[in-house]
């Protein structure tokens, strides 16, 4: 008895390590938050709440951005190698085989488009060209251009109206609306994120700012970014985006949170400092978050 609670306790830190190595992989943050954005679109487009379909949407959501993720970090191994911030990442600290994470990858692949395709076929499909695009040409443009963000916009916008597209089996203004609201959002949040990580960045040659420097170009184009998601999100108010409608009281709410990245971005432009570049990454965040939720609400009340 005394040996085998010895073995469990000798082998639970190497255990630990290997959940701890996968949800690195597959950057678990990362996938939580794109599930969320799917789940938030489902509970728009649903006539009626299915908790089946909404835990089947979550499980295939996380395997293809695990997915994504893991090819991502396959390709960028040497790379990741020689930034401070991904050094300690499975593969670069030799924890982890590329074959290993290849299986791991693929076996999410197949699932993940499985899954949604039991749902239905379109949200299979969607979910094969996220992790298309995301992989094949958003991870190798990145040392290539700047416009690999603009690309890999086209990927990062598509949680949002996956939901939708799961809830309804259809595609239209209303999934084509959430696509273009996270299609905006994605300029200020990522370039905040590369003026924050600009350094680190350039040791992997990495080219993620639109003019490749932290200089009022760049933050200007992060303005206007700011300013046409802001357009995008209280759009619906208008009545010309189908059955996705928003209150008057819901778009103003929207609008004062927008106004509020909108400050953040409007004070990288003055200052052009990485403190700034970090609210205003922080501020998206939370942005995205409570306006799914305003959206959700909204629709319910």
């Amino acid at each position: 008895m005394k040996n085998s609670v010895s073995k469990i306790i000798t082998h639970s830190p190497s255990i630990l390590l290997v959940v701890k190595d996968f949800l690195m992989l597959t950057k678990a943050r990362l996938a939580i938050s794109v599930v969320f954005s799917s789940v938030a679109g489902y509970l728009l487009g649903a006539t009626s709440f299915d908790i089946t379909i909404c835990l089947v949407l979550a499980i295939g959501g996380y395997c293809l951005v695990g997915a994504s993720n893991a090819y991502n970090q396959i390709i960028e191994k040497d790379l990741d190698a020689l930034m401070t911030r991904t050094q300690n990442r499975p593969l670069p600290a030799e924890r982890m085989s590329s074959q290993v994470a290849f299986w791991i990858a693929a076996l999410l692949t197949l699932l993940g488009i499985a899954i949604l395709y039991w749902i239905n076929p379109k949200t299979a499909m969607f979910g094969a060209i996220s992790i298309f695009m995301y992989t094949s040409l958003y991870t190798p443009l990145k040392t290539k251009t700047p416009l690999s963000v603009f690309v890999g916009a086209f990927p990062g916008a598509i949680p949002f109206m996956l939901g939708w597209v799961a809830a309804t089996n259809d595609f239209g203004i209303e999934p084509g609306t959430l696509f273009m609201i996270q299609f905006f959002w994605q300029f200020p949040h990522f370039w905040a994120i590369g003026w924050m990580l600009d350094d680190d960045y350039k040791k992997a040659g990495f080219k993620m700012l639109p003019t490749g420097k932290k200089d009022k170009s760049t933050a200007l184009q992060t303005i206007l970014y700011t300013f046409w998601m802001i357009l995008a999100s209280i759009f619906p108010v208008t009545g010309l985006t189908g059955s996705l409608s928003l209150s008057v009281g819901a778009a103003v709410i929207v609008g004062l949170l927008g106004l509020v990245m909108l400050y953040y971005a409007l004070n990288l432009y003055q200052t052009l400092s990485s403190q700034s570049a970090k609210k205003l990454m922080l501020a998206s965040v939370v942005y995205i978050t409570l306006i799914q939720i305003v959206y959700v609400i909204d629709k319910f009340i």
